[in-house]
């Protein structure tokens, strides 16, 4: 008791509270390099399979072998963003009924606000003009921050396509770097460690892009059936917007019942509000943890707080990379002997209803072991 209350534990405390403000501002004014370094990282590991199938199945070198599976990935996914552009340019050929339609709700907002706070149209108008002019005032910096942003991405799409296909041709030569610096009786625990964060990054993605199917044909089959018009592409925003934890679903929630309120009426509105948070709950209690968290044994309080801290780090980016970095993190506590009670925290509950004094002699016992 008296060496957890003395001086060097409160040294090693500071030291790695110290430690953990110093990485994340270092994480924070370094996000330009690491962000797409990490989405690469973790894109090779999901493709090491795709070009192992070249380099011995039909014998390519390894350098075009990286070239082709990066190549035939990006292009996929190239492809399904314009499926998704070609669903957005069907949206122009009804813009006139969509404006019309707003005009019409907007009207009714109108009538409804006059009868109930007693405010003139004239008197709404006025207000409504001069939140018009202070939008107008600072509309030169909502256009360079939006030109910054697809400047930003269109570096991260080039960063990250750079950074997955030299890691996979260089993946051999990491490897022989872990072990060197590692003494050889640790050997077998880096090469489980690598194994292992290459089988549950892999597993995770495809539970990702299992997910978003999943959601995006339940939304599909819940839009039909209402009758809302483009189903498709609602369904394709949700299932993308998706991916993102938490505020992926309540942010296409918003865009469909925009969209829905454009097209038909506000009891459609209702409706497809409804029918989408019952599918957020499918969502979040079947299919997350049937699908995505069975590969990533993560407890949900410090997946939250990871995700918080990779959006005040990162934003969205960290927000989806928040999860497999704390996984990984986990895989490597687990197997190193003086990390294994922080990776035991990170993990889930596996002695529910347990007491205290069981949860003592138990320790207890594997201490003496």
């Amino acid at each position: 008791m008296i060496k957890f209350l003395g001086l060097p534990f409160y040294v090693k405390l500071a030291c790695t509270l110290i430690s953990i403000v110093i990485l994340g501002y270092l994480a924070k004014i370094g996000d330009t390099i690491l962000v797409p370094f990490i989405l690469g990282l973790l894109l090779a590991l999901l493709l090491v399979p795709v070009s192992n199938f070249f380099e011995r199945k039909l014998k390519f070198p390894r350098t075009l072998a990286g070239i082709i599976t990066v190549l035939l990935f990006f292009g996929l996914l190239g492809f399904g963003f314009y499926m998704l552009a070609s669903q957005l340019s069907m949206i122009k050929e009804d813009w006139p009924a969509f404006k019309e339609q707003i005009l019409v709700g907007f009207h009714n907002v109108q009538i409804w606000v006059t009868d109930r706070f007693g405010v003139m149209h004239n008197e709404q108008m006025d207000i409504l003009n001069k939140t018009a002019t202070k939008s107008l005032d600072s509309g030169t910096l909502l256009l360079g921050t939006a030109l910054l942003s697809l400047s930003s991405l269109l570096i991260l799409f080039v960063f990250t396509f750079l950074y997955t296909f030299f890691l996979l041709i260089y993946r051999s030569h990491i490897v022989r770097f872990l072990l060197l610096l590692n003494h050889q009786e640790h050997h077998n625990i880096v090469m489980d460690v690598v194994g292992q964060v290459q089988y549950v990054v892999k597993k995770y993605l495809i539970g990702l892009l299992l997910q978003m199917l999943i959601v995006s044909t339940l939304v599909f089959a819940a839009l039909s059936i209402i009758g809302v018009k483009y189903s498709l592409l609602l369904a394709i925003i949700t299932g993308v917007f998706n991916v993102l934890p938490y505020i992926g679903i309540f942010t296409s929630m918003l865009v469909i019942a925009l969209l829905t309120f454009a097209t038909t009426s506000f009891t459609h509105v209702l409706i497809v509000t409804g029918a989408l948070i019952i599918i957020h709950l499918i969502d979040s209690n079947f299919i997350v943890p049937k699908v995505v968290g069975s590969k990533v044994k993560v407890n949900s309080l410090f997946a939250m707080m990871a995700i918080i801290v990779g959006e005040l780090i990162w934003g969205i980016s960290g927000m989806f990379l928040a999860i497999p970095i704390l996984a990984i993190c986990k895989i490597v506590m687990d197997r190193v002997k003086e990390l294994k009670p922080w990776g035991y925290l990170l993990g889930e509950e596996d002695h529910k209803g347990d007491t205290y004094s069981t949860i003592r002699n138990t320790i207890s016992s594997k201490k003496k072991q």
